[in-house]
């Protein structure tokens, strides 16, 4: 699949995700094959860039190519001049989010509330597609609530408006994360429009991805909550994809050094206070995914006030784990 003047080693990619998405997990997660990992939703308005968070939010140093900046706002002109700045900072890709379910931005009229003015979509596409010289992609719903489910008139509005792929995640704005998605919008997208389209929504196993292409016809799949605690899901949904063979399991001490090495990168990254606050959410992810009875181990880990205490935890539990025999990941 091509991307503008880009072609992904993988039909596979990674969701962008406040919070998670950081620069150690996209690169950890485009080790194990993402063919494309978008940072943290950066906010267009300028008088937020220079908070610390933002910063880091836009630091690419040793990212793998393509880098793409996911934007967030609700005025075509200031969206068109965030473009052009963080193209200026090395984005290679703009991506645009109209899909983030999340009050704080739909109050604003971002995210996915634009989904309920599709002249303003048309415009904010017009103006950063002509703001830059690179692709400029799109993430959205399926609609703003199931009686509104109008994704297909968005996804012909962009492929009008020069977007170069699109992300379908299979709920509403309405349904937030319950239930479960559907498919037959993202379907019913893709038969009109010819750009890449990527299916989103509770694909969580390599048999999932498969299905969802099938049953879509979309171009390649967008993986989120199933990365939490198991950046190797895309070296699995690749095989499966590619040759419809599961990967031989990892060995248990090969997971070991892979959880330490994002712990150190996320220590080298954020710092020692910052670093062990962000290592919480991963690790509390990895011990769901890997140990029988996470309790002592969360407890430990959580309760570690530096990095040194965090990581000497970190080793400890992972050590007797890895006494074990390899483990399907």
């Amino acid at each position: 699949m091509r991307i503008g003047p880009y072609e992904l080693p993988s039909t596979v990619v990674l969701a962008p995700m406040a919070g998670v998405t950081d620069r150690p997990f996209r690169v950890l997660c485009r080790g194990f094959g993402a063919g494309l990992a978008a940072s943290e939703m950066i906010s267009a308005d300028p008088r937020l860039w220079s908070t610390a968070k933002s910063r880091l939010r836009r630091d690419h140093a040793g990212e793998p190519e393509p880098r793409v900046v996911q934007l967030a706002g609700a005025d075509p002109q200031v969206l068109a001049e965030a473009a052009r700045a963080n193209v200026a900072l090395g984005a290679q890709i703009i991506d645009l989010n109209m899909g983030c379910p999340a009050k704080k931005v739909c109050g604003r009229l971002c995210g996915s509330a634009l989904l309920t003015d599709e002249a303003l979509v048309a415009r904010i596409l017009e103006a950063v597609v002509n703001a830059v010289d690179v692709p400029v992609t799109l993430k959205i719903r399926t609609g703003w609530d199931r009686a509104h489910r109008n994704g297909v008139n968005i996804a012909c509005i962009a492929a009008a408006s020069g977007i170069a792929a699109l992300a379908v995640h299979g709920r509403t704005r309405a349904d937030f994360y319950a239930g479960a998605a559907e498919y037959e919008t993202i379907r019913d997208i893709k038969a009109h429009v010819r750009i890449p389209v990527f299916a989103n929504g509770d694909i969580d196993t390599p048999q999932k991805a498969r299905e969802v292409l099938a049953f879509t016809g979309a171009d390649g799949v967008m993986i989120g909550r199933a990365s939490h605690g198991a950046p190797w899901i895309f070296r699995a949904v690749n095989a499966q994809l590619s040759e419809r063979i599961a990967t031989p399991a990892l060995l248990r001490g090969d997971v070991r050094d892979i959880i330490l090495a994002h712990l150190d990168s996320l220590y080298v990254f954020y710092g020692e206070e910052t670093g062990v606050r962000i290592a919480r959410k991963h690790l509390g992810w990895y011990c769901e995914q890997l140990l029988e009875s996470p309790a002592q181990a969360r407890g430990d880990l959580m309760g570690a006030q530096n990095t040194a205490a965090q990581f000497a935890h970190a080793v400890k539990y992972l050590e007797a784990w890895v006494s074990g025999a390899a483990v399907a990941v």
